[in-house]
């Protein structure tokens, strides 16, 4: 059986430089997003976030306070299983050092809008974006959450839908 081997020298200028440039840009690509998830572990700096309510939520906000951060959908079951458990701890953390924010993956803001009016619930949310995905890797499921602590640390990650009392433990994880 043949090898088949591929050089760029084999081929036209024109189709040298298409190469190249694929190449440099998957290289680009690469260093855009973490081509890994955040572990347990690893330091993170969060960017700020827009939120759907058209305010902003600055970087600034997390510095000294745990961070929740939770990815979701309007259109995901289980999603719609864990958030009304996260707006009860959102509720019973306010005016401790907490920090929830959720981000949808909805392709149109309007529809995770949409959602969290439907269903009243009034935690931050914003949308995913190039900066988040930077800041937090490749997302591996839906719900996806995060506690992030104060120095920066990933403390506690859930991937998939978690249950009402565990959801309410993440209250315990205050000021770490």
């Amino acid at each position: 059986m043949k090898s088949l081997s591929f050089s760029i020298f084999h081929v036209g200028t024109r189709a040298r430089r298409r190469v190249l440039a694929a190449v440099l840009g998957a290289g680009l690509m690469a260093t855009a997003w973490p081509a890994q998830a955040l572990e347990v572990g690893d330091t993170v700096v969060l960017p700020s976030l827009a939120l759907l309510d058209g305010k902003t939520l600055p970087a600034s906000a997390f510095k000294g306070r745990t961070v929740i951060v939770e990815y979701w959908a309007s259109w995901c079951p289980f999603c719609a299983q864990q958030n009304p458990h996260l707006q009860k701890l959102y509720e019973a953390t306010r005016g401790k050092p907490i920090q929830i924010i959720t981000l949808s993956i909805d392709k149109k803001p309007q529809e995770a809008a949409d959602y969290l009016k439907t269903h009243g619930y009034t935690f931050p949310a914003g949308m995913e974006n190039e900066a988040w995905q930077a800041a937090l890797g490749k997302r591996r499921g839906l719900p996806e959450l995060y506690v992030i602590g104060r120095n920066g640390k990933v403390l506690r990650k859930e991937v998939g839908e978690m249950f009402g009392e565990d959801v309410a433990a993440l209250a315990d994880y205050a000021g770490k």
